[in-house]
């Protein structure tokens, strides 16, 4: 199923180059890192992870539902180590199999699916017990400042120019109660100086199908 977000997805892939180069290409290198067997990417987007996969991954199947960033991910394929098929999906029906997948990557996409719980419970339908859930986002905020100022954004325009991007969810709260087991995580701040905007907490970490 096509999801179709043409001014949006020229956008993000235009912003997505400058934001690897301020230091997001070390977050994807490190979301991805001694990974082996078979990966599920979910939201692949423009495909800016699938260059940093390592040997050790036989396979990805990288599903984006926004015809323009999958056509730029299937474009990015042939540049990675590992073998690579992008296929059309959206995180709430992923096109593959129960229990197949070794690791499920999720990478800046929790922000905008429609229901994270429905997302969840695909990626952990789709992982073999004791898979592992590799996570990317930009979260809810710690401070309470920063909280009204990403409820405020929801609430307005945020979500209608960034593609039903929401700022204030809190994803790793998600993920648990999805029935993950969170083993690592790091939360920073992306980018790191400036002033402080409604998408600018991060997290990065690990989960293991329990």
């Amino acid at each position: 199923m096509a999801v179709s977000h043409p001014i949006f997805s020229r956008l993000f892939a235009r912003a997505s180059v400058a934001m690897d180069q301020a230091g997001m290409a070390e977050h994807r290198a490190r979301l991805v890192a001694g990974l082996r067997g078979r990966v599920v990417e979910v939201g692949a987007g423009n495909g800016r992870n699938l260059a940093h996969y390592p040997p050790g991954v036989t396979g990805v199947v990288a599903v984006e539902p926004e015809p323009r960033l999958r056509a730029l991910a299937r474009a990015a394929a042939p540049g990675a180590r590992v073998p690579v098929t992008v296929v059309a999906g959206l995180a709430e029906a992923l096109p593959v199999a129960d229990g197949v997948a070794d690791a499920v990557v999720l990478s800046l996409v929790l922000c905008s699916v429609p229901d994270q719980a429905v997302a969840l419970g695909e990626a952990r339908r789709v992982l073999r017990p004791g898979g592992e859930l590799r996570f990317y986002e930009h979260v809810v905020a710690q401070t309470p400042g920063l909280r009204r100022a990403q409820r405020l954004a929801d609430a307005t325009l945020w979500p209608l120019f960034c593609a039903g991007c929401h700022t204030a969810r809190d994803t790793v709260a998600a993920i648990r109660a999805a029935g993950f087991e969170v083993t690592a995580l790091d939360r920073f701040r992306f980018p790191p100086t400036g002033l402080p905007a409604p998408a600018s907490p991060h997290v990065l970490g690990t989960a293991i199908r329990a």
